[in-house]
């Protein structure tokens, strides 16, 4: 036991990512059930009680940092945190930028969602947040995208006329449509989009994502990831991990 708690603390060193005395998290705050701000104010969601949990079992003493999506990336690279954790999708593109852990999330599709069943998606007015893969996606589909800094601006852009339906997280938009008393709608098919989401960090700290590719496998394997997915992606088929497969 001595002799592997050194390996890994040597490995921690190594990657260049522990200077500091606390690992920083960076997550937006308004994306639920992922993350988001409660009642009081405090930070709370999917990613949050799981970064705990991560941080926990990887022995490091973690604090979440807020900040807006679309500067998200750069501030990560420029150092004003170490890691993201903010319902980020792992793509070849932003891989090129930064680094990713596992995924924690499994992949899942994007909706669309509309105050008419009759919008047809491929020629409307779509709203997405800016710099997400769904919005890239939007460019290439022939309808007129509009951006948005925020997830609730897009659903209110349908809401209000600006838009004729939203494109995002098939599990964002659940419990939106579901209370919406009907004035909300899915369109259309479900698009599978991304690599999963997991945990961005800057290339140069190999030793801080092994250390959070470890829990996350661990939690993979006894269960505890596919409690936290049902807890808070709750349905009939809520995201789960075959541990058999980790």
């Amino acid at each position: 036991m001595t002799r592997l708690l050194l390996a890994s603390v040597l490995a921690l060193a190594a990657g260049g990512a522990f200077a500091q005395d606390v690992v920083r998290i960076g997550t937006e705050g308004a994306y639920p059930p992922y993350n988001f701000l409660d009642d009081a104010g405090n930070l709370d969601g999917f990613e949050i009680e799981l970064g705990r949990e991560i941080c926990a079992r990887a022995q490091l003493t973690c604090e979440f940092v807020q900040n807006d999506w679309d500067s998200i990336i750069p501030n990560l690279v420029s150092g004003n945190y170490d890691v993201i954790m903010a319902g980020m999708s792992i793509t070849p593109e932003r891989d090129e930028v930064i680094d990713f852990t596992q995924d924690y999330y499994p992949p899942t599709a994007s909706a669309y969602v509309a105050r008419s069943p009759d919008v047809d998606v491929t020629a409307a007015t779509v709203a997405a947040q800016s710099t997400t893969i769904q919005a890239g996606y939007i460019a290439t589909t022939g309808a007129t995208l509009v951006e948005y800094a925020t997830p609730e601006e897009t659903v209110a852009a349908v809401r209000n006329g600006e838009a004729d339906a939203v494109f995002a997280d098939y599990d964002f938009l659940v419990p939106i449509v579901e209370a919406s008393g009907g004035d909300l709608a899915f369109v259309g098919e479900g698009v599978p989009l991304g690599g999963g989401i997991g945990a961005g960090l800057r290339e140069s700290d190999a030793g801080l994502r092994d250390a959070l590719d470890g829990a996350i496998a661990a939690m993979k394997a006894d269960g505890t990831l596919n409690a936290l997915l049902g807890k808070w992606f709750p349905g009939e088929e809520p995201p789960s991990y075959d541990a058999a497969t980790q």
